[in-house]
């Protein structure tokens, strides 16, 4: 490990034209100040409407520190961070939202604990500032996936975090399609640790992850480490299985000893009922997991690239 690491700070951004100014502005004055170098900034453009693309291609042309990948169409956050880590060069990779609510001022705090020897640097977001609802969501989401996912995840732990080289390279030959990186980089291992930054508000703009996006993203992440749902499946059916059987022995009995038979018309048709929209909702579950596999199997890119817009003498680096 380099005592001055070179570092690339790696950005999504998605119709962040308001945004944008004072992201770089703040990037670059903590870019400005770290030691070694030379450092970079990798901003992927994942199918911007509105003007985000016009002022990263001229701000890519003037500063050498700054790498636009623009990418064909609207592919999602969780692909262009993985085309942003194909394209960054650096022996660190600083992993951040574009919406200022991860603060590039926390970067020397990674850094300094990456010095210590640790791989990962991930961000616990603590004092959030998005509504009771959404807060609770989050809330319960990550102590639920951390309970039941097969690997150790940390709760409250999004995508901002630093990477080293080598953790990098392990995330770029997983070639999963359906992409839960905060998952993925507890799952290649090495050195980890944590450290708490306050969310801040968004800076500009509205939120580009609607409430279903953020539910499949909470699918993603659900689905592809924890056997969970299905497992839930099998516990309710061998609970059905035991419930019938003791309700056919005291029927039995009913029958043999009373001289009856036990009535409860409206109680057949609710479980019934029930039991007919789990079986639904587990064949949706089902479902779900052969969908992924679906996925996986066509083996189409997770990206395209439309062009990478870089200053004249800075050398091009392919991502791959």
């Amino acid at each position: 490990m380099s005592a001055l690491p070179r570092v690339s700070v790696a950005v999504p951004l998605f119709n962040e034209e308001h945004v944008l100014p004072e992201l770089l502005r703040r990037i670059s004055n903590v870019v400005d100040e770290l030691p070694g170098g030379p450092h970079e900034i990798v901003v992927v453009n994942d199918g911007s409407s509105d003007g985000t693309f016009d002022r990263l291609a001229q701000l890519a042309a003037d500063d050498g520190r700054v790498v636009l990948v623009s990418l064909s169409r609207n592919f999602g956050h969780q692909a262009a961070l993985s085309a942003a880590l194909d394209y960054a060069t650096g022996d660190v990779v600083v992993v951040m939202d574009g919406d200022l609510q991860d603060p590039p001022e926390a970067i020397p705090q990674l850094l300094e604990e990456h010095s210590k020897g640790f791989d990962v640097v991930y961000v616990r977001r603590v004092q959030r500032k998005e509504g009771w609802v959404l807060r609770a969501c989050y809330f319960v989401f990550y102590r639920m996936l951390a309970l039941v996912a097969a690997v150790r995840l940390p709760v409250d732990a999004g995508d901002f975090a630093l990477l080293s080289r080598r953790v990098v390279d392990a995330l770029k030959h997983i070639p999963e399609h359906q992409r839960y990186l905060r998952g993925l980089r507890s799952w290649v291992g090495f050195r980890q640790t944590g450290v708490e930054v306050e969310r801040a508000a968004r800076h500009a703009g509205r939120s580009k992850y609607s409430t279903w996006r953020l539910l499949k993203l909470a699918l993603d992440g659900l689905l592809s480490f924890s056997m969970a749902p299905l497992r839930a499946a099998a516990a309710l059916g061998l609970l059905v299985i035991g419930s019938s059987t003791l309700f056919a022995v005291y029927a039995v009995y009913v029958r043999l000893i009373g001289g009856r038979t036990p009535e409860g018309f409206t109680m057949l048709i609710v479980v019934m009922t029930f039991m007919s929209g789990v079986q639904l909702l587990f064949l949706g579950v089902i479902g779900e997991y052969l969908g992924r596999v679906y996925d996986e199997v066509k083996g189409r890119p997770q990206y395209f690239v439309d062009r990478v817009v870089r200053a004249p003498t800075r050398p091009a680096v392919h991502g791959s």
